[in-house]
């Protein structure tokens, strides 16, 4: 069994791996991407997971852990391997605006597109995210909502324990959510 932590990019996926390493779950991250003003507590990315669609093998390394792997490569996952995803939910608006400003805080090039252009090619993403969720024989599926984690951090941790049917230190879990990092809110 893999444990996979996906969503959309600035949807709660970082605070999920914290949570789950805070709790007592291995992790398979790589530290090669640093904590800084966007996400201060880290990433925690494993960067060969870039790799799964020319390399599905790869996520045999994560046997037994928990993985960020983003939404866009979810299909890459190969079909010998058994899933239970955590799936970050986060509104749109709140996606596309977090976007933006990290965009603009790095003084990067965005995708060229206006927010309403965006949303819809993200919402046209994440349909396609849940007809492969849906087809996949080997996938168990929670979904998250970014909003009730930060409202309710301790209901969502022990949800989530509920989900993956471990032990897990769900006090810690929740401790790992700090409300001032919640910063576009729609």
């Amino acid at each position: 069994m893999i444990t996979i932590v996906s969503g959309l990019p600035r949807s709660g996926t970082s605070l999920m791996m914290q949570m789950l390493a805070a709790g007592g779950m291995d992790v398979l991250t790589d530290g090669e991407r640093r904590p800084d003003e966007d996400n201060p507590r880290g990433y925690y990315e494993w960067e060969r997971a870039k790799l799964l669609p020319r390399e599905p093998s790869l996520i045999g390394e994560a046997e037994g852990k928990a993985v960020k792997v983003i939404s866009q490569l979810l299909m890459s996952l190969p079909a010998d391997h058994d899933y239970r995803v955590i799936f970050m939910e986060r509104p749109l608006e709140e996606v596309v605006a977090s976007q933006a400003e990290m965009i603009k805080r790095r003084g990067t090039a965005g995708p060229g597109l206006g927010p309403a252009q965006m949303k819809a090619a993200l919402q046209a993403h994440l349909n396609q995210v849940m007809s492969w969720v849906r087809a996949g024989k080997n996938v168990t599926f929670h979904l998250v909502s970014h909003h009730e984690l930060i409202g309710d951090p301790a209901k969502v941790a022990g949800a989530v324990k509920h989900f993956l049917d471990i032990p897990l230190n769900t006090e810690a879990m929740a401790e790992q959510v700090d409300q001032k990092l919640y910063r576009q809110r729609k």
